[in-house]
């Protein structure tokens, strides 16, 4: 099981929303390398990058950020927010992204994303982001209309590498996981499932565990709790270790 970081990208700062608002952020770092940075020395086996100015506006403007921190890490990176074409994939590709996480293309552009996943094999994920079990994309303002288990046997026929299902009501908010949909979802899908929104304790890290062993979930991704210090990134990484040993 994977505790993924998570540093997210706002003119040029490391911040955090609740809930998915712009008008809700919290900067946590003016040095989004030094953030990065930071994680691994504190041993994270993976970085979580959301790029919140991509996601809002439809296009990056921290490309060249994210190759600095590409360089600057030995640990392999995931992003997401606003890759919407073959153009951004390509230019995170080349920034040193190790894979994309998709929402908003992979929802309304079915076939442009399948030719994605077909162009870069085992490194497109799906960001699936919903409140009462309604997906939302666009930066989450969007209704898409659809269900989760409604989409991901298209998704996964596409050619999906991973999912990441978030609860955008508990994201941000230190709340706890959603545990039934959470258990549902890594039982059902056939490809890896990233836990995200809630993740507060290691308690939650406790509870979502047996999903890691029994069923199909990857990891869980955590921001304001590893930052604010609810979560120790470090104890729970020795607590996996030793629940393997």
């Amino acid at each position: 099981m994977i505790i993924f970081p998570a540093v997210d990208l706002q003119d040029g700062k490391a911040v955090r929303l609740k809930q998915g608002r712009a008008d809700e952020s919290t900067v946590f770092n003016d040095d989004p390398v030094a953030a990065a940075l930071h994680w691994q020395q504190q041993g994270a086996e993976w970085l979580h990058l959301i790029d919140l100015d991509g996601a809002f506006q439809g296009r990056s403007v921290n490309a060249s950020l994210v190759a600095r921190i590409s360089s600057a890490l030995d640990i392999p990176i995931e992003l997401g927010g606003g890759v919407r074409d073959e153009d951004a994939a390509r230019m995170w590709f080349d920034a040193g992204v190790t894979r994309l996480i998709i929402g908003t293309m992979a929802l309304e552009k079915p076939q442009e994303f399948a030719r994605l996943c077909s162009l870069f094999p085992g490194r497109i994920g799906v960001s699936l982001d919903a409140v009462d079990g309604r997906l939302k994309t666009r930066g989450w303002v969007t209704d898409a209309g659809l269900t989760v288990d409604e989409v991901l046997p298209r998704l996964v026929g596409d050619g999906t590498a991973f999912i990441i299902y978030t609860d955008i009501a508990r994201d941000g908010m230190q709340s706890g996981v959603n545990m039934p949909m959470l258990t549902h979802l890594a039982t059902v899908s056939p490809v890896p499932v990233v836990a995200a929104g809630g993740v507060a304790t290691l308690d939650d890290i406790k509870a979502l565990y047996p999903l890691s062993v029994n069923a199909h979930l990857e990891g869980a991704i955590s921001g304001r709790a590893i930052y604010e210090g609810t979560l120790n990134l470090p104890e729970a990484m020795a607590w996996i270790r030793a629940q393997k040993a």
